[in-house]
C-alpha cells in the first residue's frame, strides 16, 4: 500500500518596508533592523533581493494552527523591529507608488549575480509573494501531483491578489506582480514531466550548460523545492490579511491531498494543455474573483463563487482530515469583502471622493496596508 505523504506545511512571506511618515519604500533600511530580526527569529528572517524588502519563513509545521501562530510571531516581530526605526512592513505584492529606479539590491553574491544577469528585468522586481511548501516525500509522486495541480493555480491566485497599483497608477489588473514576474526566464506554469527522472535530466542540461546552478533558478508558479522534499506553490500574491493567506495555504494543502486520494483510487485529475490553463491564469491576474474562470470540461466561464464551492466540496474530506474546516471556509469571507487588491482600490477611491489629491490617496493606501498587515492578532 502506498505510503501517504506527510503533507507538512511551511509558509514564506515577503514584505515591503516603508517609511511611516511618507509611506515611501525605505530604499536603505538600517542594517541594524535586519540584524535584530535575525537575532530574534534566526533563519526565519532573511534579506530579499531589494534592500527595501524582508522575507520571513515558518518552520516546518504539522497543522494550520501552528503555521498561523508562526506567522503571527513573524509579522509582529518584524513590525516591532521596523517600528524602532520609524518603518513598517506591508504585506502587498506591489507598493502603490514606488519608483523602482530609485531602489538598490541587497549586496549578496546571489543577488549581485541576479542583477548582473537579468539587468533591467531585475531592477523592476519591486514585488513580493507568498510561497507555500507542502511535504511530498516521494519524488515521483511530487512530479505527478505537480502536473495535476497546475489546473488549480489560477483559482488560488484569484483569492490572493494584492497588487493593483504600480508606480502610482491603477493598472486595471488585480495582480500586476504576475506581469512583472513574467519577464524573468523560467517562470509561469510548471513544465509537465513524465517522471522525476525526466525532470532531473532537463534540469541537468541547463546546469551543464552553465545557465543555472541548480533547480532554485526554476521560478515556476509551482515547483519541486530545491531545498526540501516539498512541492512549493509560488503563484500567489502575498496576502495583506494573515487569515487570507492561511486560507489559501489550507486550500492548497487540501487540493494536494485530494489529488493523492484520487491517485490512491487509481484515478487522476484530467491534464489540460497549458494554453488553456494560461487563459485562466490571465483571468485571475486581470479580474481576480470578479469575472469567473473557464471550466474546460463544460467549455464555459463559471462564476468564481461556484468554482470555490466545487473546490470546497471536493476537498471536504481533506479539510476534515487536517482539521482545517474553519480555515478553508474563510475563503468565502474573501469573496464577500474582496481581496487586498479590491480593498486597496476602495481605500484609494474613498480618499479621492473625500477630497484627497491622488498622491495623498495613495499614501492612505499604504497606511491601510501597514495597519492591515498586523491586524487581528
Amino acid at each position: 500500500m502506498p505510503v501517504e505523504p506527510s503533507f507538512t506545511l511551511g509558509i514564506e512571506e515577503e514584505y515591503h518596508l516603508v517609511e511611516r511618515a511618507s509611506g515611501a519604500l525605505a530604499a536603505e533600511p538600517p542594517p541594524a533592523m535586519l540584524q535584530a530580526a535575525q537575532a530574534r527569529l534566526g533563519e526565519r528572517a532573511m534579506p530579499e533581493f531589494l534592500k527595501s524588502q524582508i522575507e520571513v519563513a515558518t518552520r516546518k509545521c504539522t497543522s494550520l494552527a501552528e503555521a498561523r501562530r508562526e506567522l503571527v510571531e513573524l509579522r509582529r516581530t518584524v513590525a516591532e523591529l521596523a517600528g524602532d526605526h520609524d518603518l513598517a512592513p506591508i504585506a502587498a505584492s506591489t507598493h502603490p507608488f514606488a519608483d523602482w529606479g530609485n531602489l538598490k539590491h541587497t549586496d549578496r553574491e546571489r543577488y549581485v549575480q541576479l542583477a548582473r544577469d537579468l539587468q533591467g528585468v531585475a531592477r523592476r522586481l519591486v514585488i513580493c509573494g507568498m510561497h507555500v511548501h507542502v511535504g511530498i516525500e516521494d519524488e515521483h509522486l511530487r512530479i505527478d501531483l505537480m502536473n495535476q495541480m497546475a489546473y488549480f493555480l489560477p483559482h488560488l491566485l484569484a483569492l490572493s491578489t494584492s497588487s493593483p497599483f504600480w508606480r502610482g497608477d491603477d493598472t486595471g489588473l488585480k495582480s500586476y506582480r504576475i506581469s512583472v514576474f513574467n519577464e524573468l526566464p523560467r517562470t509561469g506554469l510548471p513544465q509537465g514531466f513524465a517522471s522525476w527522472g525526466e525532470y532531473q535530466r532537463h534540469m541537468q542540461i541547463l546546469v551543464s550548460a552553465g545557465l543555472i546552478e541548480d533547480a532554485s533558478k526554476f521560478w515556476w508558479d509551482l515547483r519541486p523545492s530545491a531545498r526540501f522534499p516539498t512541492l512549493e506553490m509560488r503563484i500567489t500574491d502575498v496576502c495583506t490579511s494573515l487569515d487570507d493567506g492561511i486560507a489559501i495555504a489550507a486550500l492548497y494543502r487540501c487540493l494536494l491531498r485530494m489529488l493523492w486520494r484520487l491517485r490512491h483510487s487509481n484515478q487522476r485529475w484530467r491534464l489540460y494543455p497549458h494554453m488553456l490553463i494560461n487563459e485562466n491564469r490571465w483571468r485571475a491576474q486581470r479580474y481576480g474573483i470578479d469575472e469567473g474562470l473557464v471550466d474546460f470540461g463544460k467549455g464555459i466561464i463559471v462564476p468564481y463563487r461556484d468554482l470555490l464551492e466545487e473546490i470546497l466540496e471536493l476537498t471536504a474530506p481533506d479539510a476534515s482530515f487536517f482539521g482545517c474546516e474553519a480555515e478553508v471556509a474563510h475563503a468565502r469571507s474573501i469573496l464577500e469583502r474582496g481581496t487586498s487588491a479590491d480593498r486597496q482600490r476602495k481605500v484609494y477611491k474613498d480618499a479621492l471622493a473625500a477630497g484627497s489629491a491622488p498622491p495623498d490617496a495613495l499614501k492612505r493606501v499604504v497606511e491601510w496596508l501597514a495597519a492591515e498587515t498586523v491586524a487581528g492578532f
